[in-house]
């Protein structure tokens, strides 16, 4: 047995470990973190099959964002795990036929390399990368913008959808703050001299001083 055979079976019964303590974990935060450890056992697997582009993009969309807000949510939000489990033996018949199908789906596309170990893959071809890009960005360049701009669009109309403006909030606008000329922000006013009076003040508080120490 060769090295990365050793470290597929390592990565494998970790992937495994991690997924059974997803479902029997009894804190939903200890959950959320072996399923963090499981798709990064998956990623590890990944690369072991020169699947990079699947690997790195496991790491940072699900690692990176979903599992992120996985554990925010989580966090704040107080989560009865017996309310949780009440419809565990209920919904056990459902949960097994889906993934049996699942096992028998995985089982059949892996064993087909078994069948046919002298079949050449796209793999083991080229780099799966750079012929993942070249595919994308030629043949199906097309498609991948429209994604992007419905993708564009669907998170612009989010931002609308929950942008509120509130009243008790105070903000700048600025297009006036571009617009401002120094004549609006200083006013010059002439006003006439009144020193006499101001010495009328003096002479009056410098008697009256006077007259105290008198």
């Amino acid at each position: 047995m060769d090295a990365i055979t050793g470290f597929f079976y390592v990565f494998a019964a970790i992937l495994v470990f991690a997924a059974l303590r997803v479902i029997t974990a009894g804190n939903a935060v200890h959950a959320a973190l072996y399923l963090v450890l499981s798709f990064f056992s998956a990623s590890a697997l990944w690369m072991l099959l020169e699947a990079e582009f699947l690997a790195i993009s496991l790491v940072l969309v699900y690692v990176g964002a979903v599992m992120v807000l996985f554990l925010f949510v989580v966090m704040m939000v107080d989560v009865n795990m017996d309310k949780v489990r009440a419809g565990f033996w209920k919904n056990l018949p459902v949960a097994a036929i889906v993934g049996s199908l699942i096992a028998f789906q995985m089982s059949v596309v892996l064993l087909r390399g078994f069948w046919d170990p002298n079949m050449e893959t796209p793999e083991q071809a080229s780099n799966n990368t750079l012929a993942l890009g070249k595919l994308l960005y030629t043949e199906y360049l097309y498609p991948f913008e429209v994604a992007a701009l419905i993708l564009l669009v669907a998170m612009v109309a989010a931002i609308a959808l929950t942008l509120r403006k509130r009243k008790d909030t105070k903000g700048q606008v600025p297009s006036d703050q571009v617009r401002v000329k120094s004549a609006d922000r200083v006013k010059l006013v002439s006003m006439p001299a009144d020193l006499d009076r101001k010495q009328t003040k003096s002479d009056t508080a410098g008697n009256t001083n006077s007259g105290r120490q008198a």
